[in-house]
C-alpha cells in the first residue's frame, strides 16, 4: 500500500513537472509570435485569387480573408501584420509597390513570385485552346525564360526586400504541381500536355528554390501537400479552367489555401 501512494506520488509529480514545461513553452512561443511583424507580399497565390470572400477594400488584388496569410494570423496573432499580395503581380509589382510596410522592424515575410513573369497565364491559355506541340512548345518557352531572365529579377525582389528588412526572416513559397497524372479526367489536355506542365512547375520552383537560398532565404515546396489534391484527383484543391471565371482557374481554392498553403507556410514561420 505505501509502495502504491510513493509510485502514485512520484507520476503526480512527474505529470505536473511535464505539464509545467510543455506549459510554458507554449506561453514561449505564443509570447514570441506575438511579438512579431509580418509582411505578405507576392501575387495571386498569396492574395488568395480562388479561396473567395476577397475584401472589397483590395479591388482587383482581390486579398482573400481564406489566404494562408490571414489564416496564419488569425491563429497566430502577430503584433502586426501588413498584406500587399496582389493578383497579377511580377518581380517589378512587388519593388515597385509592395514594399512599403517593411522596415527594420519587420520579423517575417512571405512571398510568392515568378508565375507571371514566366508568362503562367499565357501558358495555360495556349494549352487549353491551341494544339499539343503548340503548348508544349510554348511550356519550353516559359522554362527558356526561366533559365535566362527570370533569376535576375528574382535576385532584385530579394534584395530589395533585404534593403528595407534586414533582420526579417523571409519564407518563400513555390507553386503546386497542376496536374494528378493518371487521373480521373476524361477531358481536356493531353497527358503529355500535363506532363509538361507539371515539369515546367517543377522547373520554376527549382530556380526559385536556387536564387532564395542565395539569399540565404527559406524556400517551401508546396507539392507534398498538394499531392493528392491536384486536377484530376478528384479531391482538387485547385481550380480547373472556369470559364465563368477565368481568374480562379488554375489557383487554389479556400481548401488549398488552408491545407496545402498555410501548413507550408506555419512549418517554415
Amino acid at each position: 500500500m505505501k509502495l502504491s501512494r510513493i509510485t502514485a506520488f512520484t507520476s503526480s509529480l512527474l505529470l505536473g513537472a511535464v505539464l509545467a514545461l510543455t506549459t510554458g513553452a507554449g506561453a514561449a512561443q505564443a509570447a514570441e509570435t506575438a511579438a512579431l511583424d509580418y509582411v505578405a507580399l507576392g501575387d495571386s497565390y498569396s492574395s488568395g485569387v480562388g479561396a473567395g470572400s476577397y475584401d472589397s477594400a483590395s479591388g482587383d488584388c482581390k486579398r482573400s480573408t481564406r489566404a494562408f496569410p490571414v489564416l496564419w494570423v488569425n491563429a497566430n496573432s502577430p503584433s502586426s501584420f501588413a498584406f500587399t499580395a496582389c493578383s497579377g503581380a511580377r518581380t517589378g509589382d512587388v519593388t515597385s509597390s509592395q514594399l512599403g510596410p517593411l522596415s527594420a522592424a519587420t520579423d517575417l515575410v512571405s512571398i510568392t513570385i515568378g508565375g507571371n513573369d514566366a508568362g503562367f497565364a499565357d501558358v495555360m491559355t495556349t494549352c487549353v485552346l491551341q494544339s499539343e506541340s503548340t503548348c508544349i512548345n510554348r511550356v519550353n518557352q516559359a522554362k527558356g525564360y526561366v533559365d535566362s531572365t527570370l533569376p535576375g529579377k528574382l535576385d532584385a525582389v530579394y534584395s530589395a526586400i533585404r534593403t528595407k528588412a534586414p533582420a526579417a526572416r523571409v519564407v518563400v513559397l513555390g507553386y503546386p504541381r497542376f496536374y494528378k497524372l493518371g487521373g480521373g479526367c476524361i477531358a481536356g489536355l493531353s497527358e503529355n500536355e500535363r506532363t509538361a506542365i507539371n515539369n515546367a512547375a517543377d522547373y520554376l520552383n527549382a530556380a526559385t528554390a536556387k536564387r532564395a537560398a542565395d539569399h540565404g532565404y527559406t524556400f517551401t515546396s508546396v507539392v507534398p501537400a498538394f499531392t493528392g489534391h491536384e486536377i484530376c484527383s478528384g479531391s482538387a484543391w485547385l481550380h480547373s479552367v472556369n470559364w465563368l471565371n477565368i481568374g480562379e482557374s488554375y489557383h487554389p481554392t479556400a481548401s488549398g489555401q488552408s491545407g496545402g498553403y498555410l501548413p507550408s507556410f506555419r512549418s517554415a514561420a
